[in-house]
């Protein structure tokens, strides 16, 4: 069977577990919060797991991982980039209600994009769990504001809120990627301090971290949460080279002209290690886990913060990283929670990262923020009655892709386009951009069947005039409530 096929078999051929399938114990009933592990990969396609298709990429501890609980077939992250993302899945709202626009840029760039941070004034799962007596964890990746440590940045980057400013107790990792590459990195902090070149790999480091910070920890009778931040496979890459080996002889064979071929060729056997190894990291911290006494009561979830560059890792859905959509936000994901998640079971109900606050919240106990709007949904009655009532539908809001909205309302996506922007409006905040982001209006709508078209090949507009309707209010209300709760950033000079 060709991959193309295999995939789209599993997304369409899925089954949804029913009640009487599942032991369950509401939360507080065994006595213990659960611990909680959130792990999340770094532009890794939809496909880039064996167990969601991939012909050449092996990732045997993760596939574990969903064998022992749940695998999402329609799980989105917040957004189709980095930093957006991650302000989704920490705040439980629509990123562009904070501000996070787009990628925050790298340390000691001086560009005019440099305000954009995640604010303050937001509230994070991580302060919520750590009122409720949890100790709390981040390690790897960043990107929600400069950290403080990296010394090239700007006095206004320097600045910038801290993990620790956002409930973290300790920290240990970079700003945004690790460099020059992901082996021997330099630009680690540990809560606010550089620690200078290391050696190894960055997703082996940030893993060591992880096991050591758990094994260490002077409140270990307290429930403890960890968000661990892969760097992988984000680019530059670096991978072992016994692990590249095993790639040697991929050859591409989808369509493009030879000159492109050649460049995938070369670059995919280092793309497909950088998964593997970050599959091994991910293995070795849950076998700490099942050592320690540790995984009954611990909640783990996997999932992606974006699509992959390479359009060939999200098939069968359509585009990539930046887009919106399908391939640039709908990613691998796994649960395991063992005693609450019935090993085995898949899911085909559209869940995303703004649905882990409030997630999170329901099973610790802890209340939503009541002064905001809470845009995600708990995910909790998944694990028994395999539905969930959303009251906003799941939306993506990225000013300079075409389209640049994005909604998911049951089996249907609305995608709209605003008109058109200047091409100097690039990515990165600047000022021209803000002004567009805060101006912009919906233009044209185009409307799909997703679970009858997961590739989002067939307009629907036309046929579908009631459906097409109801959306397009529910998109517009929304982006228009959204931009206009967005922050303005202001630059100095």
């Amino acid at each position: 069977m060709e991959r193309r096929e295999f995939i789209k078999g599993m997304a369409i051929g899925a089954v949804v577990f029913s009640i009487q399938d599942i032991s369950w114990a509401a939360p507080g009933e065994s006595g213990r919060k659960p611990n909680i592990v959130v792990m999340l990969s770094d532009d890794q396609g939809y496909s880039d797991m064996s167990c969601f298709g991939s012909e050449y990429i092996k990732t045997p501890n993760l596939d574990k991982l969903a064998e022992q609980g749940m695998k999402f077939t329609d799980f989105y992250a917040a957004a189709p980039i980095c930093s957006p993302s991650r302000a989704g899945l920490m705040t439980g709202r629509i990123p562009t209600r904070s501000g996070v626009y787009s990628y925050i840029p790298a340390d000691g760039d001086k560009e005019k994009d440099a305000p954009m941070h995640l604010p303050a004034t937001e509230v994070t799962i991580a302060q919520l769990l750590k009122k409720q007596g949890y100790s709390t964890c981040h390690v790897g990746k960043w990107h929600l504001s400069h950290l403080s440590g990296a010394g090239s940045g700007t006095k206004e980057q320097a600045s910038q809120p801290q993990p620790k400013d956002f409930g973290f107790d300790h920290s240990y990792g970079t700003t945004n990627n690790a460099l020059p590459s992901h082996k021997d990195p330099t630009n680690f902090l540990m809560n606010g301090k550089p620690v200078g070149p290391l050696k190894g790999y960055s997703c082996q480091l940030v893993v060591d971290e992880g096991i050591r910070w758990i094994k260490e920890r002077k409140d270990k009778d307290n429930p403890f949460f960890m968000y661990v931040c892969f760097h992988e496979p984000h680019v530059p890459l670096a991978s072992p080279p016994e692990l590249v080996e095993r790639h040697k002889d991929f050859k591409c064979t989808e369509k493009m002209t030879d000159e492109n071929k050649k460049k995938m060729e070369a670059l995919m056997p280092t793309y497909f290690a950088n998964v593997e190894n970050m599959d091994l990291a991910a293995g070795r911290l849950l076998k700490h886990l099942d050592e320690a006494g540790l995984s009954d009561n611990t909640i783990v979830l996997f999932y992606s913060d974006n699509g992959s560059r390479q359009h060939l890792d999200n098939v069968p859905l359509r585009g990539e990283k930046a887009d919106l959509w399908d391939g640039g936000m709908r990613v691998p994901a796994v649960i395991r929670w063992p005693g609450h998640v019935k090993a085995g079971t898949i899911c085909r109900e559209p869940a995303g990262g703004v649905d882990i606050l409030p997630t999170f919240c329901e099973i610790a106990g802890i209340q939503q923020p009541k002064d905001r709007k809470i845009d995600g949904t708990s995910l909790l009655p998944l694990f028994s009655s395999g539905k969930i009532e959303r009251k906003v539908p799941l939306f993506w809001f990225l000013y300079k892709s075409a389209p640049a909205v994005a909604i998911r309302d049951g089996d249907w996506n609305l995608v709209g386009y605003i008109n058109k922007p200047e091409s100097r409006l690039a990515h990165g905040i600047t000022p021209a951009a803000m002004e567009y982001i805060k101006n912009a209006k919906l233009e044209k709508f185009e409307l799909y069947n997703i679970r009858e078209d997961i590739g989002q090949t067939k307009n629907l507009a036309k046929e579908k005039p009631e459906i097409l309707e109801k959306l397009q209010k529910k998109m517009t209300d929304l982006y228009n409530e959204v931009v206009a709760e967005g922050p303005t950033w202001k630059w100095n000079g």
